[in-house]
């Protein structure tokens, strides 16, 4: 009985046409006269939103390091009362303005360091850069002196470079320089009680007592810095360290 009814349905399949009619088309959405069409969908992967937040900060950090650094009243107010317990020497300074980045809104000129050790030239410089070359001073240089020359005491502080408006490393282009905000000081060399001089210089190959002490002092310099360059770090300080207190995300140092 099964196998009759399978031959009937096979038989009656014989009759269909070999092609059946094609479904109609969905009509598109008809609002008045304006045709409706669905919109395109796009999808933004995560790379995309990465490298996109990545050039915004990228594009900030560039903006912000064209402004001179905002003076905080309280904070100018805090720091000098420490350079001054610490035991520099200051004055301070007229407000500089040499353009819409180059300045410092409240300088101070830095005329020596405790133990009435002088600052040659004086520096006019933002007071945060002055306090941290006083708390390396103090807490660096000198014990590193002791260690290698005992019984030598520092007398002065040659700089090569503090408040100066230009682009790093003297460039005519570029970004602009940390001493353009008077956040920087080159220091070319220290004045020792015995008249003796000691002059930076290359010296991670000098095998010196002289050469030791600078290593020791540079290295030392980048917990008191957020930049250090010395005249291993490229041809522009050859014959200086470049110390600087720029602002970075994380609390970053880039020392060299």
């Amino acid at each position: 009985m099964a196998f009759l009814s399978a031959l009937l349905v096979l038989a009656g399949a014989a009759d269909l046409p070999k092609e059946g009619p094609l479904p109609a088309a969905r009509p598109e959405q008809q609002t008045g006269e304006d045709t409706v069409k669905p919109p395109e969908v796009t999808t933004k992967s995560a790379a995309d939103d990465a490298k996109a937040e990545a050039e915004r900060k990228a594009k900030d950090e560039e903006t912000k390091a064209k402004e001179r650094p905002h003076e905080d009243d309280k904070e100018q107010a805090a720091c000098r009362a420490e350079l001054k317990a610490i035991g520099a020497t200051f004055e301070e300074a007229a407000a500089v303005n040499d353009g819409k980045a180059c300045g410092i809104d409240k300088p101070v000129l830095l005329t020596a360091l405790a133990g009435d050790i002088k600052v040659e030239p004086q520096a006019t410089i933002r007071c945060d850069t002055a306090l941290q070359l006083a708390r390396w001073m103090d807490g660096a240089v000198k014990p590193s002196l002791e260690a290698a020359m005992p019984g030598e005491t520092i007398t002065g502080v040659a700089q090569a470079s503090a408040y100066v408006c230009k682009n790093r490393n003297g460039a005519e282009e570029g970004r602009i320089s940390e001493h353009a905000f008077g956040n920087a000081i080159d220091i070319a060399g220290f004045s020792l009680k015995s008249g003796k001089t000691i002059t930076v210089r290359p010296a991670d190959k000098d095998s010196s007592i002289e050469g030791a002490f600078q290593r020791a002092i540079t290295e030392t310099a980048c917990l008191y810095f957020t930049t250090v360059l010395d005249p291993g770090s490229d041809a522009a300080h050859q014959n200086h360290l470049h110390l600087d207190v720029k602002e970075r995300r994380g609390g970053y140092r880039y020392c060299w």
